[in-house]
């Protein structure tokens, strides 16, 4: 188990003091899986909704009269209410769910096939607690008791592709996530200009001569000084200011946003990028959580803006990309007295790339009537997040050791993405 230090951490604390360095104990001892090699897949992109989104209201059951006893207040209204303006209706897909409005501009990646959607798709976990939720689904395990290590690094330990670019796996922000704990190195990736130190690449070139000079040598400390500026090589060599997404795509000015438009900067300028997480908080919407307008109209405008935009923007490399989205859990059925909704059960995954089984809702979807209600009355999970997963690393990401990704569970194939 590692701390949530970086390597680019221990690099800013070296400079500070080269000294006095010793090897910390929170770094890992770096590891290569073995020397056989492995054809490429896809790139992998996970997003991590944190904070618990309200799967019903993103993707919304408008077919079922329940939903609207459930939520008088903050339910969408359904796509033919004409009472209620256009543009705050549900859009509908397939005449029984629909898009909140504010992920109208995810329609066009629906309708070209691109996207795909599990409903009532979770955790075993019944816990509600956003802390051990998180933790064991990063993990890829049911309880305590797995492996410590995140089910991405478990991947990229168990598929060797021969691919020793120090960007083989990155974590957008200033930690590492745990999916990405394991023996293969991942690098926290904040912001590629701050490489460049604002643009002045004369600088930053002096920067890492002086950086150069003080690991040399084959010791522990001196290898973990080498791999980051291996990054800092990479990253120096492109170029994120001059940068223009394709087809017009127009990402928004937000860290989600920022984080999407360099994964693609990325993924073009072919630097050995497997695996990218990204992290997007403030889902936890107990109060005021609003309809089709308020807090969280807000933050899926923001989700669908940079979506959309990587869509339109990777247009042309789209069948090497897969996109996948999850949260801990769902809310409850039920709105709440503070116009919010509480921590629920099932929830919804998205997939969004070249090679899925997209313009369909996928899963089997259980109802909310109240006999059909899981728990204190929350969306019945009917798909595991693992079975998605599982589908993703084999038949995308051509790993087959599911057994070591999943240790201990059984993943079923479910028929959501293409071979």
């Amino acid at each position: 188990m590692f701390n949530t230090n970086t390597r680019r951490d221990f690099l800013q604390a070296a400079v500070a003091a080269p000294a006095s360095v010793m090897w910390p104990e929170w770094m890992p001892r770096l590891a290569f899986a073995p020397n056989q090699t492995n054809p490429r897949g896809d790139v992998m992109v996970v997003i991590f909704l944190r904070g618990a989104a309200d799967a019903l209201n993103m993707v919304v059951p408008h077919g079922e009269e329940a939903y609207y006893r459930l939520r008088p207040t903050i339910g969408i209204a359904r796509p033919d209410d004409t009472r209620t303006a256009a543009s705050r209706r549900a859009v509908d897909l397939d005449g029984f769910f629909g898009l909140h409005p504010s992920l109208a501009p995810l329609l066009p990646a629906w309708q070209e096939g691109h996207l795909g959607i599990i409903h009532a798709c979770g955790a075993p976990d019944e816990s509600r607690s956003h802390f051990k939720a998180m933790a064991l689904m990063e993990r890829g395990v049911e309880d305590e008791t797995g492996p410590a290590s995140g089910w991405i690094g478990r991947h990229l330990a168990s598929y060797n592709t021969g691919n020793n670019s120090p960007l083989r796996a990155i974590g957008l922000g200033q930690m590492v996530p745990r999916s990405l704990y394991g023996s293969v190195p991942a690098t926290a990736l904040q912001s590629i200009v701050d490489f460049h130190l604002n643009g002045d690449n004369r600088a930053a070139q002096q920067m890492q001569r002086m950086l150069r000079s003080l690991y040399v040598g084959d010791g522990e400390v001196e290898t973990v000084g080498k791999e980051t500026l291996d990054v800092l090589d990479l990253l120096l060599q492109l170029d994120p200011v001059g940068y223009t997404p394709q087809r017009g795509a127009i990402y928004p000015d937000s860290e989600l946003g920022h984080s999407l438009r360099q994964i693609a900067l990325l993924i073009k300028a072919q630097v050995g990028l497997e695996v990218a997480t990204v992290d997007v908080g403030d889902w936890d919407t107990h109060f005021g959580q609003g309809g089709s307008i308020g807090l969280m109209a807000g933050l899926l405008d923001n989700l669908a803006q940079g979506l959309a935009a990587f869509h339109a923007d990777l247009f042309d490399h789209w069948g090497e990309v897969t996109v996948v989205m999850m949260s801990e859990f769902g809310r409850r059925a039920k709105e709440n007295a503070s116009l919010g909704t509480d921590h629920g059960h099932g929830s919804v995954m998205w997939l969004l790339g070249g090679n899925v089984h997209g313009g369909a809702v996928h899963g089997h979807w259980p109802g909310l009537a109240r006999e059909q209600l899981f728990g204190p009355g929350d969306l019945a999970v009917t798909t595991d997040y693992r079975d998605v997963l599982a589908e993703v690393c084999e038949t995308r990401l051509n790993n087959r050791a599911i057994d070591q990704i999943f240790p201990d569970y059984i993943a079923t194939p479910r028929g959501f993405l293409v071979s």
